[in-house]
Formats: structure tokens, sequence, C-alpha cells
């Protein structure tokens, strides 16, 4: 299960020359600065596995609740970007990001690879997606399921950080996050059709990404 009812979905590609820049950032300032603010529980990146794969890149965090993501911490962070921050998010491209409500998440632990969905769909229809992405896990070494309905008008604010880059999308309306060990596991789960019969519409998009670094809220010295 995810470790708080809200989360922050990215997908985001690399131009070629910035992709060590990025790996640096990320992992040694950027994700342990958003971990670092009040609310925020986990932090996770992924990256693609296949071609088909689009964009190369995902970062979910894990937030204790909607109203971390509104609160002077997080605002106070978007405000005030690093140095380091602003030549990073230079490389970005087609970046879509999602401040969501988790609606629903169950399973034993966390996969290694992961699937992602990004759709709209009908308002009224979170029973029925609620029902369809639980059904998931019942599917062999599948660790997880999760759904996620975005909160548009808030995804959309530009901060200091964002406000001049062009290489922001339109964050996705919904998403379902389903966790497995091996991403042949993942391969026909959540066709098309299926979540059209739940009340998806498209555009659909679709990946399969591997787990490459995680860092969870309380971290501390071991005291031997």
């Amino acid at each position: 299960m995810l470790a708080g009812k809200a989360a922050i979905g990215i997908w985001n590609g690399i131009a070629p020359e910035g992709r060590a820049e990025f790996y640096a950032w990320h992992v040694r300032e950027h994700i342990p600065e958003r971990i670092g603010i009040p609310g925020f529980c986990r932090g996770r990146r992924y990256v693609a596995v296949d071609a088909q794969t689009h964009p190369a890149y995902f970062t979910l965090y894990e937030v204790e609740t909607f109203e971390v993501l509104q609160g002077p911490d997080y605002a106070a962070r978007l405000n005030a970007p690093t140095a380091w921050t602003r030549v990073a998010t230079g490389y970005f491209r087609d970046t879509a990001r999602a401040l969501a409500h988790v609606l629903d998440s169950g399973g034993p632990g966390m996969g290694g690879c992961l699937l992602t969905v990004r759709f709209d769909a009908d308002p009224n229809s979170a029973a029925q997606l609620m029902a369809l992405t639980r059904a998931t896990l019942e599917q062999p070494r599948v660790c997880g399921a999760h759904l996620c309905r975005a909160d548009l008008e808030k995804s959309d604010v530009r901060t200091a950080e964002s406000k001049d880059r062009t290489d922001i999308e339109a964050p996705p309306a919904w998403f379902i996050l389903v966790e497995a060990t091996d991403p042949e596991a993942l391969a026909g789960l959540l066709p098309i059709e299926v979540l059209v019969e739940a009340g998806g519409t498209g555009p659909f998009h679709r990946g399969v990404y591997q787990l490459e670094f995680v860092r969870d809220r309380d971290i501390h010295p071991s005291h031997h």
C-alpha cells in the first residue's frame, strides 16, 4: 500500500546530454529535499524497461494527505528552487506532473516493476475503476495496485521552479499504478477495452518501469 492518502506522479524525459546531471541531482539533492518536507513519506524513481514506454522516467512521491501539497512547506520549496534544480530541470522533456488523491491502495508490498496507466474518466466511475484496480491484485506476482485522481487545478499551478519551463504538458486526470516483481507480470494487465468499460476515456498512456531508487522519510544512522 502507498504510504499516504495523496501522491505526486511525475513522468518526464531527459535530454541525453543531461542524463548524468539528472541522476546526480535527483539522488543526492532533489528527492532527499522533497522527503525532508513535513508530510512527505517516500520518494521513488523508475526508468522505462522498453522503448514503448514514454517518457523514460517516472517519479512517485507518497504524501500523508492532500493538504500537505497545498501547505506552506511544499510551496516554499517550489518557490525557492536551488541552483542545481534550475540546471537539472533545464534538461527535462515531455513532463507531466499530477498532484493526486489516492482513492484506493492495496497489496502486500513494493514491487520492483511498475505499470502506469494515465487517462481521463467519467467523474462518476470511481467505483468501477477501483474494482478494476483491486482485481489486478489477484494476478500472479502483483504486489500492489493504486488508483489516483488528480486535482487538475492544483497540478497546473506554476511556481518559481516551473514558471519558465517549456517541457511541462497537461497533467493526467486519473492514473493507475500496478506493482509487480517483473515486467512480464504486468504485460497483459488493464487493457484499454476494460478501462473503457469501467468509465475510462482516452487518450490512454501506458508505461512499464523498473525501480531505480527509493528514499524513505525516516532515515537515521545505525548505532551499534
